[in-house]
């Protein structure tokens, strides 16, 4: 700054004394305004991150044109923006826990991402840029949100799900109780037709019904179109659309149709069913769920070895070859496991890794597994951990039916706890974080 001004003075020595520090008094000031310009603000310290009253701005412009867009009553700037303020807060907690853990999102996860949200609005990934863009936003700022938002969800998952337990005798209640047979129970896509009987109805009159009734399964039998005898016969209001009642939860149903439709094959239409409001003939079109679930199964072994500093890749697949050819001259593929495989869950037990499961190995894994014959050895294949040989000694369909639906309840329960969980965890690490609010959104 001094030789700044010692400059100037120079400059202008020719200049009227007072003429020059008039012109360096307005050359310092102006220096001073400078420096002291405002860029941004702090609105919250959160540990060792802020937030900034920039990312405030910018999300409340969002949020308010989302608000607008969807016709939604705005409420008032102060609590709309102490809202917004909390959310940035909890989701900067968030993606510092992320960043501290090691959670990275890939950009082949984020560009699947990107191919996700376009495909849920029914346009290709390239309208969705051209509509961010048209929005004033940036291609950058918007990866940069979804990694963030991927982030968090990550960080949630891994959090909150450790700390849900859902116990046997738990998911048995659940089983046992009319939610859980609700949400266990088939789905069932049927239609109708319905012989009305009114409640002062003489017994000729009933039996008048019955033989309709009879008359028209036997029609159907034959092989005339359900819809069609349901349009011309049905008192049921779906008359009009054939008698479809459509996709139903077997739960749903009046007792007296859930035990014809259970014994119904796909096709085929039940003997004509008693109610208070008359007699039905039901008709099963789909079913979904409920049914035996075969799965195939192998029971397999492997040898794992993985390259080092010592042993590069063509050494490992090399020797993994001859330990095969061992193998396959008759020596114990067990032995050969003990010795020479780097799995410490299997390696003792000869390389068995049991019966599987679908989704239970990696895809590699579990491609070799369903392609090689039994007792055969498959060739030097890689994944993620090293790179095997892999036996299967025997396959097997097994029926996972319970399995499958005490999975699908356990999944309920799990996501149930998750949302309550959640919230409780939240407030959690922002009771445990330091936080400062620098200024009220609203000044």
């Amino acid at each position: 700054m001094v030789f700044m001004v010692m400059n100037i003075m120079k400059t202008f020595k020719k200049l009227t004394s007072l003429t020059a520090v008039a012109l360096i008094v307005l050359f310092l000031s102006l220096q001073v305004t400078a420096q002291v310009k405002v860029l941004d603000k702090i609105v919250a310290i959160v540990d060792d991150d802020v937030v900034l009253k920039s990312e405030l701005d910018q999300r409340m412009d969002a949020i308010v044109a989302q608000l607008t867009q969807s016709g939604t009553q705005m409420p008032p700037q102060e609590i709309l923006e102490q809202q917004v303020l909390d959310r940035l807060i909890s989701e900067r907690l968030q993606l510092t826990m992320g960043y501290d853990s090691g959670v990275r999102i890939s950009d082949e996860e984020l560009n699947q991402a990107v191919a996700r949200i376009a495909a849920s609005n029914k346009i290709s990934v390239a309208q969705y840029i051209e509509q961010i863009t048209l929005q004033g936003s940036s291609i950058t700022s918007m990866r940069e949100e979804i990694r963030n938002e991927l982030t968090i969800m990550r960080v949630q998952q891994g959090k909150v799900m450790r700390r849900i337990r859902i116990s046997e005798q738990e998911l048995d209640n659940f089983l046992k109780s009319e939610d859980g047979r609700f949400v266990t129970s088939p789905d069932v896509n049927i239609g109708q037709i319905l012989l009305s009987i009114s409640s002062d109805s003489t017994k000729d009159a009933i039996d008048e019904v019955v033989g309709r009734a009879q008359l028209l399964f036997n029609q159907v039998e034959q092989g005339a179109d359900f819809r069609a005898l349901a349009i011309a016969n049905s008192a049921d209001q779906s008359a009009l659309q054939g008698g479809d009642l459509g996709w139903r939860k077997m739960a749903q149903l009046p007792g007296v149709f859930i035990e014809a439709v259970e014994k119904l094959e796909l096709g085929k239409v039940s003997q004509p069913i008693r109610s208070a409001a008359g007699y039905h003939l039901i008709k099963l079109y789909e079913r979904r769920g409920g049914e035996e679930q075969l799965v195939e199964q192998h029971f397999a072994r492997h040898i794992l070895i993985k390259p080092n500093q010592i042993r590069d890749q063509q050494t490992t697949i090399d020797q993994l070859g001859k330990l095969r050819e061992r193998s396959l001259a008759g020596e114990d593929f067990a032995i050969l496991a003990k010795e020479f495989s780097e799995d410490p869950g299997s390696a003792l037990s000869g390389g068995e890794l049991g019966w599987s499961t679908p989704g239970m190995f990696v895809p590699e894994f579990e491609q070799t597994m369903s392609t090689i014959a039994i007792n055969d050895i498959s060739a030097p294949f890689s994944s993620q951990f090293g790179w095997h040989i892999l036996q299967v000694t025997e396959r097997r369909q097994q029926d996972f039916s319970s399995e499958i639906l005490r999975n699908k309840a356990q999944n309920m329960l799990r996501q149930r706890k998750y949302e309550e969980e959640l919230q409780v965890w939240l407030q959690e690490i922002r009771d445990e974080a330091f936080i400062e609010i620098k200024q009220t959104p609203a000044s």
